[in-house]
């Protein structure tokens, strides 16, 4: 069973009011939280899974998360790339395949043992742009499995590195942000995407990417850390009634809303948590969930702290942060969805 909306926010609530360390996500025992209730559909977000340059394991929070987050029963697994740890010159084809290998082992055989679809964007880690050996790799891994993901793909453009797809009344757009530059054919594919029949009757449209419209943590708010043009490409995401951007790259969670857009930035599972640009929750490893109710027409997000099971208090984020393109405020936890 899982935690009701309203719930997870009174615990939310209480932890703010406690004010204690357990709700950073420090200073327990590591356990998933109890749920109680189920919510119509419940996503599971996970991000930047991948440790040191080359390497084919994970630190133990990687499947200490991922245990945790299957315990919640999302619908879906949703993975914002960086799932490997390539991106260094020289890695030769059997250590990229071999780190591809370990990542079967450690994430994706565990969410399709249970019964999940798995959903993946790739990061720069996975295959950057002018990596064409760490490109290969991803096509080489990814296309023999494409079928078996559990997916229902609405177009398999250029797949893993774009495409769409529709699971549980949600539209997923997929694009290849693993640098500063989405290219302006994927642009043009996007907007058509978004105003197909397949996305125009799903009941909610999210648009998932490695890189994010905007910097929220420490030495990641400069140019090749975000995307380029982010006016632009928000401006698109609007206009195709995109719900959310699912992010990472930054390695600090935070969930903000900038016009019509929420933008969720994912923290890391993996290597490397960081601190927000402002505020003083420590680095944590973190995964998020999304629960939706149709009848309320009403979706909350909710992260918890790897360390601890529990989920990281809303309040403790700072209410905006200040980078170099201005101030970005917090969202609200429970909003309703655009219709």
């Amino acid at each position: 069973m899982l935690l009701s909306r309203r719930q997870l926010l009174q615990l939310t609530a209480a932890g703010a009011a406690g004010g204690g360390l357990s709700w950073l996500g420090l200073g327990q025992t590591p356990s998933a939280a109890a749920p109680s209730h189920n919510p119509d559909l419940r996503i599971g977000l996970i991000s930047d899974l991948n440790s040191s340059y080359g390497a084919t394991t994970y630190i133990p929070q990687v499947s200490q998360g991922l245990q945790q987050l299957l315990a919640l029963q999302p619908a879906l697994v949703v993975c914002a790339g960086d799932m490997v740890a390539g991106q260094k010159p020289g890695l030769s084809a059997s250590q990229l395949d071999a780190m591809w290998e370990g990542f079967t082992r450690t994430v994706l055989q565990p969410v399709r043992q249970a019964g999940r679809p798995f959903l993946p964007a790739v990061g720069n880690h996975d295959g950057s742009p002018g990596f064409e050996a760490d490109r290969a790799a991803v096509r080489r891994f990814w296309t023999p499995r494409r079928q078996a993901l559990g997916l229902r793909f609405v177009d398999i453009g250029d797949f893993p590195f774009h495409y769409s797809a529709v699971q549980n009344d949600v539209f997923f757009l997929v694009w290849d942000a693993s640098s500063g530059r989405i290219p302006a054919s994927q642009l043009r594919w996007a907007r058509e995407q978004l105003a197909s029949l397949e996305a125009r009757q799903a009941r909610l449209r999210l648009v998932v990417g490695h890189l994010p419209l905007v910097g929220v943590s420490q030495g990641r708010d400069r140019a090749g850390e975000v995307l380029d043009q982010a006016a632009a490409v928000q401006s698109l995401l609007e206009q195709g009634r995109v719900q959310a951007y699912i992010s990472g790259h930054q390695h600090a969670w935070f969930p903000a809303r900038r016009g019509q857009l929420d933008l969720i930035q994912l923290g890391a599972m993996g290597s490397g948590p960081r601190r927000l640009l402002q505020g003083d929750i420590p680095p944590q490893q973190t995964y998020t969930t999304l629960d939706i109710n149709w009848q309320d027409n009403s979706l909350v997000e909710t992260t918890y702290a790897v360390a601890s099971g529990q989920p990281v208090a809303w309040s403790r984020l700072p209410a905006s942060l200040m980078g170099r393109n201005g101030p970005l405020s917090r969202n609200v936890q429970e909003r309703s969805i655009r219709r």
